[in-house]
């Protein structure tokens, strides 16, 4: 069974830092486009930020030059540092993969999700 598991969520106060990861689980993504999106209460999916398989990213403007995407591939792996955390970040945080890239949210597969909190 394929599973995308997302840890490191948590509460953080405005200004600071958290890092999530998302590990996949019965298969390698290393050739696919995994991404990041949010979902805060009330609100539609929004896509954060995006790795190729060649290693290109992509951020929406909303976090460029606050958060950035790495990946891991020899521990299946991918992560998402968020500096200068805002209130408005607080969201539960989706892992996904897909065969190519797209900042639509309906990735091939997707994770359970991390909740961040950020307090002002």
């Amino acid at each position: 069974q394929v599973q995308l598991v997302e840890t490191g969520g948590g509460l953080v106060q405005a200004g600071g830092s958290l890092r999530l990861s998302c590990a996949a689980i019965g298969r390698t993504f290393s050739g696919h486009t995994m991404a990041w999106f949010r979902q805060a209460p009330g609100k539609e999916g929004e896509f954060v930020g995006a790795i190729t398989g060649g290693g290109n990213t992509r951020y929406s403007d909303s976090v460029k030059g606050r958060f950035t995407i790495s990946r891991d591939n020899a521990k299946n792996s991918v992560y998402l540092q968020m500096n200068s955390l805002k209130p408005e970040d607080t969201a539960v945080y989706y892992c996904a993969a897909n065969r190519y890239f797209t900042t639509t949210n309906n990735y091939d597969y997707r994770g359970q999700g991390t909740q961040v909190t950020v307090s002002s």
